[in-house]
């Protein structure tokens, strides 16, 4: 009987192995493979923060165009010498002008328009970019969830099939004689509770693959790339990485150059416009024509213009204020998010290699040792929790990883190639 029952722990044993080592496989050659580039291609063409930055693209060309539009000329139609008395009377005596105004700007108003119109565009351009990569880790993020409950889909079928296995050895060794009824029941227990995790598990992984198709905005016509998600990269050393070029120290320049552009903007201002104006009037007294010229030049006795220079100043200087702030909070961002990837890389070789490996032989040897009499089914079960725990800890600890791979990624995106002017 012994011997029957170690060859039944035997094939559970090997059947076990060969359903981790398949778990880690890639997908065959004739299933389509949904990839996390292909989630990001999909969502970025159909993604409403994608389509609210392609607006806000298209409305700063528009506010660029605005910014290079010079003054509007002016028609000017006068009537003098009407409704009065006399000679006055009604419109006898009227005498009508009629003028052409031309504002013209002075100290450079409309080129500090457009530079400040420029700035504020690139600064959008930034924000699409920002946009985009917020949207791909949110993706990604999203694709990991997917992937990892998927593959905690295969640790509890492995789990359940372990644990069925386990209940039918321990029914054997009941009605031989050889084992005491509670064991039995136990082994059932643990079975009960091993299909109810697979069927919970089952259902998370269904609403991790929906939560991913509703972010992309179609089904997922394919198998999730869990051959990608099982493999973990090398990396090495914490490296000082600059913030030089990633986005948030782009967008935070951008900032200083659209308060720099908005200083000179206030002092053009400053400048007084003037308006040129050509006519003819017709007097009334002999019917002839006659030309009338005239310009209008403001006169800045209230308001000269200062408290705007002062108030863009004032920007400015929170403007740097902010960039500097950036620098420091993006080379602490960078550094804890490589110092975090470092680490989950090291758990998730830890957990996979050594420690799945040490988990199984343990396992193995408890079985067999259960089946010749030489453990008792406590040291079985708990070598069969200890590795059911193992496997959940590389999944999580292969999530961890990724998902510290993606938010890197996101913190060191480049910034767009923008507009010099």
């Amino acid at each position: 009987m012994h011997r029957v029952i170690a060859a039944l722990l035997a094939v559970t044993s090997c059947a076990s192995i060969a359903q981790a080592q398949t778990a880690t496989s890639p997908p065959s050659a004739n299933q389509p493979v949904f990839t996390l580039d292909r989630a990001r291609t999909i969502a970025g063409g159909s993604s409403p923060s994608i389509d609210a930055a392609s607006a806000d693209l298209r409305a700063a060309g528009a506010a660029r165009t605005i910014a290079g539009l010079r003054p509007n000329p002016e028609i000017q139609v006068q009537t003098e010498n009407v409704a009065g008395s006399g000679d006055y009377r009604g419109v006898r005596s009227a005498e009508t002008t009629a003028s052409l105004a031309l504002p013209i700007e002075l100290g450079g108003k409309r080129s500090a328009r457009i530079a400040v119109a420029d700035s504020r565009s690139n600064r959008v351009r930034i924000d699409a970019a920002i946009a985009l990569a917020d949207l791909n880790l949110r993706i990604s993020q999203t694709y990991i969830e997917a992937a990892a409950a998927e593959r905690r889909v295969d640790v509890a079928r492995q789990q359940a099939e372990i644990a069925g296995n386990a209940f039918r050895a321990a029914r054997v060794r009941v009605t031989a004689g050889a084992g005491a009824p509670i064991d039995q029941q136990r082994a059932d227990v643990l079975r009960v509770n091993a299909e109810l995790g697979l069927e919970r598990a089952t259902r998370e992984a269904q609403v991790a693959r929906g939560n991913l198709a509703r972010l992309i905005g179609q089904p997922i016509d394919g198998a999730l790339d869990l051959a990608w998600f099982d493999r973990i990269g090398g990396y090495g050393p914490v490296m000082t990485i600059a913030p030089d070029g990633t986005l948030a120290l782009a967008a935070a320049q951008a900032d200083v150059n659209t308060a720099s552009a908005q200083v000179r903007l206030a002092r053009s201002q400053r400048i007084p416009d003037i308006t040129i104006s050509a006519g003819a009037r017709r007097l009334a007294q002999t019917n002839d024509m006659a030309a009338v010229v005239g310009i209008a030049i403001p006169f800045p006795v209230f308001n000269n213009g200062s408290a705007a220079v002062s108030q863009a100043r004032a920007e400015q200087d929170r403007a740097d204020a902010n960039r500097r702030l950036a620098i420091i909070e993006a080379e602490q961002a960078i550094a804890g998010a490589q110092a975090q990837l470092a680490n989950a890389a090291a758990s998730a070789r830890s957990m996979g290699g050594p420690g799945l490996a040490a988990a199984l032989e343990a396992a193995r040897i408890a079985r067999v040792g259960y089946a010749q009499g030489k453990f008792s089914q406590l040291d079985l079960l708990e070598a069969e929790r200890t590795l059911a725990e193992t496997r959940a800890a590389f999944t999580d600890a292969l999530a961890a990883y990724h998902d510290a791979e993606a938010r890197l990624e996101r913190l060191t995106a480049p910034a767009p190639e923008l507009r010099e002017r």
